[in-house]
């Protein structure tokens, strides 16, 4: 497996840098940018450019090479990732409020639009996948469109108006690492549905992004119903062994 070759190359190099070899540590580093890029990825339309993003998580990354044990008992992209999110995340806290694109936004409207138009009409509130489709935008696209509408509060803004409560004296350390863990969960998954046969991609997709039935997602691929069952268990088997 892809993902196996990796963690082999990452404690050989591990290995090398214990033993005195200074260049493993850019090797390292090299190996392991796929998984800073991945991470930059989640911080996009936030007022720092991509660029900018992948060089600060870089940071982190170094930071975890630095600090990364063999004797921990887990992969160092699981050990890697909390650190990258925490510099990404440093940063975009110490430069300033958080920017959102106006087509992020105007997405926003869109589908809030849509939310409130079948509140009105048919007296339910419809899911975030239902409200993408109609929108003609991703399920991803449309969770940060409608992010983007919410406002932004500062950790030192009062609570409920309160003049000496603040969010940050509230708001528990459990709630940053609850997100780091989202954060890792969803690039674990990213990666490795990305080790996966086309067939297999294409059958995620339509499955769980786009909430088809086994049947209508054997009609679009041309399959019967009891071949994509199959196929689904297959792929929820290869999730299961990944990500354990």
């Amino acid at each position: 497996m892809e993902q196996a070759t990796l963690h082999e190359r990452n404690c050989a190099l591990l290995e090398r840098l214990r033993a005195g070899d200074s260049s493993a540590e850019g090797e390292l580093i090299e190996e392991n940018m796929g998984l800073v890029r991945s991470v930059a990825r989640r911080f996009l339309d936030r007022g720092t450019e991509y660029e900018d993003l992948v060089q600060i998580g870089t940071i982190g990354m170094l930071k975890a090479i630095r600090s990364f044990s063999l004797e921990r008992g887990t992969a160092f992209s699981t050990y890697a990732v909390p650190l990258i999110v925490g510099e990404i995340r440093r940063h975009l806290r110490d430069d300033g409020p958080l920017k959102v694109s106006r087509v992020y936004k105007r997405q926003g409207l869109s589908l809030l639009h849509e939310k409130n138009r079948i509140l009105a009409q048919e007296g339910r509130e419809p899911g975030i996948a239902e409200l993408a489709e109609r929108c003609g935008v991703s399920v991803e696209d449309a969770a940060v469109s409608l992010d983007a509408l919410s406002p932004v509060t500062s950790l030192s803004d009062f609570v409920y108006g309160e003049d000496t409560v603040t969010y940050e004296g509230v708001l528990s350390d459990g709630e940053s690492e609850r997100e780091t863990e989202r954060i890792c969960d969803r690039v674990a998954l990213a990666q490795s549905i990305g080790h996966m046969p086309p067939l297999w991609r294409r059958i995620v997709l339509l499955r769980y992004y786009r909430n088809l039935t086994q049947q209508q997602v054997a009609q679009r691929l041309g399959l019967t119903q009891v071949k994509v069952s199959r196929e689904e268990k297959k792929i929820l088997a290869f999730l299961r062994q990944e990500l354990s």
